[in-house]
């Protein structure tokens, strides 16, 4: 029998898979580019942060985002000021419970896509 929670629950299904692809073909570029992973999907109340790694001794937090177009400015447009304030507040409690009051050199990074699959990576994106 469909429900419109049955469907809502597929749907939702659905759209973790297609998250959980898209953030693994970043993490897979951003190996290549010699990153090194500490983290993934760390979850706190105020947000998601999709990666945590290491560019060197730099410690990079990386927003995904994928898109099927570019309508409404396409994927790396997705992460707004709400977006940003979310990862900010996110990072500040990673960066609290794992280094107290000594925290590392960090950035935010965005890793945008489109339906053509080609990788925009936007370093210290939120500067």
């Amino acid at each position: 029998m469909w429900t419109a929670k049955t469907a809502f629950k597929k749907l939702k299904a659905n759209t973790i898979g297609t998250g959980q692809k898209y953030e693994d073909l970043a993490y897979q570029h951003l190996k290549q580019q010699g990153l090194k992973l500490k983290a993934k999907n760390v979850r706190f109340k105020v947000g998601e942060i999709d990666l945590i790694m290491l560019d060197k001794e730099q410690l990079v937090f990386i927003e995904v985002r994928f898109r099927q177009d570019d309508s409404f400015g396409g994927a790396a447009a997705s992460v707004d000021s709400v977006k940003q304030a979310k990862l900010i507040k996110a990072a500040s409690l990673y960066l609290q419970r794992e280094f107290g009051n000594n925290p590392p050199s960090c950035r935010f990074d965005v890793i945008a896509m489109e339906n053509n699959k080609q990788i925009q990576w936007i370093k210290n994106a939120f500067a």
